[in-house]
């Protein structure tokens, strides 16, 4: 049944992370917990250290790198056959990862992504541009891409652990989002989505992704756009 590494990057998430901690925990799936602390100048890390729970393993980057070279190096480290992504906040609930393994468990999938928009889940109701930055960049996403996509930029991205394990993630930030799905689409492994609910923050809450991230994302979905960069791939496909 344990058969998720769940990779939890985390910057100055002191009033979330052991709340999400004890909810991942609670998960029946999860093999290990790798919580990768970006630099955090609160106090996050020290939280993380009084977790007892021998599943959780502590990984420090010496100052703030981003999202990605957290990523990077949670991904590297995972042992686990399936590697799921899950924020420091709130936002995302731990209790649906029975929804996105089950593609791949069901020999369906390589990769599943959690989107907050194709199913009639509890959502929170927050920024109007953000939503529509959201729907423009997954529509940039899927134009370049050739999928079809309905939330390019969702935290819940699960995949068996040799498919992200083979891909070299080159962006530090949030870039990391369409470089990911554009190299998965280059990798041409088996993609599904899974509705899930999602909680969103304010930024008085902790919100941390502001508008030149999207411009960011922009650049990015252009740079690794298989369009530009050819069909032929540098990843080597896993078969499952």
């Amino acid at each position: 049944m344990r058969c998720l590494s769940v990779i939890i990057p985390c910057y100055n998430e002191e009033n979330t992370i052991k709340d999400i901690l004890v909810r991942v925990l609670a998960s029946p799936h999860v093999a290990e917990v790798i919580v990768v602390d970006d630099g955090s100048t609160d106090g996050t890390l020290g939280l993380v250290k009084e977790a007892t729970d021998e599943r959780v393993r502590v990984l420090s980057q010496p100052c703030n790198m981003g999202k990605g070279a957290a990523l990077r190096r949670g991904f590297h480290e995972a042992t686990a056959d399936f590697v799921v992504v899950q924020d420091a906040d709130l936002e995302y609930d731990p209790t649906e990862y029975a929804d996105l393994l089950s593609p791949i468990q069901d020999g369906k999938a390589d990769v599943v992504f959690g989107s907050r928009f194709s199913a009639n889940r509890p959502h929170r109701v927050l920024y109007f541009w953000h939503f529509v930055g959201n729907r423009f960049l997954t529509t940039l996403s899927n134009m370049c891409t050739n999928l079809n996509l309905t939330d390019m930029e969702t935290c819940y991205k699960l995949f068996r652990r040799e498919v992200i394990q083979s891909i070299e993630i080159e962006e530090d930030r949030f870039g990391f989002e369409p470089e990911i799905v554009a190299k998965v689409a280059q990798g041409e492994w088996r993609i599904y989505e899974v509705g899930i609910s999602y909680s969103g923050r304010t930024y008085a809450e902790g919100k941390k992704i502001g508008w030149r991230d999207g411009i960011q994302a922009v650049r990015c979905i252009i740079r690794y756009s298989p369009l530009r960069v050819g069909r032929r791939s540098r990843f080597s496909r896993s078969n499952p």
